[in-house]
């Protein structure tokens, strides 16, 4: 590999601190957590977030608690403005919820910033420009002190145009983007020019935010140039500092943590690290780490498949189902021994105990899993082979959250059978299973439009008796979502969905698999039609079916 050379690169150097305090730090309390979900996170998208999806992602992220989020770059975008005077004008904006606005040190967006949040009764306004030694040698060709005087004069006008509207809490933030390039002692002579304009006290505080916009050395090197910072900028206790770590590295989480280590007050992120190129840091995982050592994240992260399932259909974008504390299978053991481990140690775990079970970092049922689900597979080759023969011979592609509850439904069979199951055994057992008996309530007729949002009306048929629901969402599937929610009185998530064609058919119907979470509790519903929206909504209405049964 002849163009694979490592020698074209330079290695970091690092920051002198040999004297560093960060190493015998423990972090004790969760940071003031900022979003960064509906601005860095949606930049980074390729199909950047509709307005109906701004509100939904907003609503999670209030009912999370963080109590800042950065809401967009308004200046810059109109939808960006637009969304902005609609949280405002139609008081979206709960009283413990500041919103933060993003915008360049330069004097006509600063502007337009002002104007997008006239009315807000607190806000904070994040001015940045980039400090680093690569930018400005190579693309703003220009020296230190020209640099700096983009940062004066952008913090100047902030200032000026936060008098203008004095009926608003104006909060200024600060950031010499692009940080962890830039010489440390510079760094600290940009921010204490800024700080020199903008005059906070201990009782009025400004935010001063050192991202890692480009993750360039390993987590140690980036808490010393935290710890060297906190140690030489002007007016410490008139600041708040803030880190905003991206993942090139993968390290975006660790470097954070380290960082508060270090001094830090202040944590930007986004849910499940989505971001610029390799993301931003991971805020789920980082509180969820402090979660597993005893300290209050003060996020409320118990609903993991809603997060998942709000993140997804904003971003259009998968979770991993190994991604940490979030993902589908990391609670998942395959091997007979982690599963004779598990349930050994949840024998002996009592409700007076601390958390303390082999394989398990955290309870699953914190995160609205089940540690029943966990280990109520034998082993991955028995999944595999039921998989693999159903898709082979009868072109069902069960998804893997399926094939999970559907395997052990074979495996009894074949014990008390005493044979081997071959394919159309397994056929049959699948459609007694999950394709007969869809009582009580069937679909009828159903009514489509699209006007922004998709709304659906439905018939539901039950025992002769017909049914009218109707709702709203961003999809079919959503819409029929909420429409089942508010007339069944359910709290109903869409966790899983999968479709295809069947390909063995001679009809061209399509088979769609979903899986719901209802009331806290996980279904699985499939059915197979003509049209794919009719087969989506039946296997909605199969996991209700299954509830109302239960319950």
């Amino acid at each position: 590999m002849s163009n694979f050379d490592h020698t074209k690169y330079r290695p970091f150097t690092p920051v002198s601190l040999p004297d560093r305090t960060w190493p015998d730090k423990t972090i004790t309390k969760a940071p003031i957590w900022t979003s960064v979900d509906l601005r860095d996170g949606n930049q980074a998208l390729v199909e950047p977030m509709t307005v109906e999806q701004k509100k939904e992602l907003f609503k999670l992220l209030v009912d999370v608690g963080f109590k800042e989020i950065e809401i967009g770059f308004p200046a810059a975008s109109q939808l960006d403005f637009d969304f902005c005077r609609w949280l405002i004008e139609e008081d979206q904006v709960p009283a413990d919820v500041t919103l933060q606005v993003l915008t360049q040190a330069r004097p006509e967006l600063i502007e337009r910033t002002y104007e997008s949040l006239i009315g807000a009764r607190r806000a904070i306004v994040h001015v940045y420009n980039s400090t680093s030694t690569t930018q400005r040698e190579q693309v703003f060709r220009m020296d230190k002190e020209g640099v700096k005087s983009i940062a004066v004069n952008g913090a100047k006008c902030v200032k000026e145009f936060a008098e203008k509207y004095p009926d608003t809490e104006w909060v200024f933030q600060y950031s010499p983007e692009s940080f962890t390039g830039t010489e440390m002692d510079y760094a600290v002579e940009v921010v204490d020019a800024v700080t020199e304009v903008w005059q906070p006290t201990p009782e009025n505080k400004i935010i001063i935010n050192l991202p890692a916009t480009v993750e360039v050395s390993t987590p140690n090197r980036y808490a010393d140039q935290i710890e060297w910072f906190c140690r030489n900028v002007a007016k410490r206790d008139c600041m708040y500092v803030s880190l905003h770590t991206h993942n090139d590295r993968g390290c975006g989480v660790a470097a954070a943590e380290l960082g508060m280590m270090a001094g830090a007050d202040r944590i930007e992120g986004t849910l499940l690290g989505n971001g610029e190129r390799t993301g931003n840091m991971d805020v789920v995982t980082m509180a969820m780490n402090m979660y597993s050592q005893g300290v209050d994240p003060e996020l409320q992260l118990g609903d993991m498949d809603r997060i998942v399932s709000v993140v997804k259909a904003v971003t259009n974008l998968p979770v991993h189902p190994r991604h940490a504390y979030a993902g589908e299978l990391v609670f998942t053991a395959f091997s007979g021994s982690h599963q004779d481990a598990i349930n050994k140690c949840l024998a002996n775990q009592t409700a007076d105990k601390p958390w303390d079970v082999a394989y398990l970092p955290i309870d699953p049922r914190d995160l609205g899993r089940t540690y029943q689900e966990v280990i109520r597979v034998n082993s991955q080759s028995g999944k595999g082979g039921v998989a693999y023969t159903l898709e082979q011979e009868h072109g069902l592609a069960l998804p893997r959250w399926l094939q999970v509850e559907f395997s052990p439904v074979v495996q009894v069979f074949a014990e008390q059978d005493g044979g081997v199951v071959n394919g159309d055994t397994m056929k049959q057992l699948f459609e007694d299973t999950y394709l007969t008996g869809n009582s009580p309530y069937k679909l009828g007729k159903y009514e489509l439009q699209k006007d922004g949002l998709d709304t659906v009306r439905a018939d539901l048929a039950i025992d002769g008796e017909i049914i009218s629901i109707h709702g709203q969402g961003n999809g079919a599937l959503s819409a029929f979502s909420q429409a089942l929610s508010t007339h069944f009185n359910l709290k109903l998530d869409v966790v899983q969905y999968q479709e295809h064609a069947l390909t063995g058919s001679t009809d061209s119907q399509a088979i769609t698999y979903v899986q719901t979470n209802i009331n806290g509790k996980r279904y699985n519903g499939v059915a197979i039609d003509e049209d794919i929206v009719s087969a989506s909504m039946q296997a909605l209405i199969a996991t209700v079916n299954q509830y109302t049964i239960a319950n």
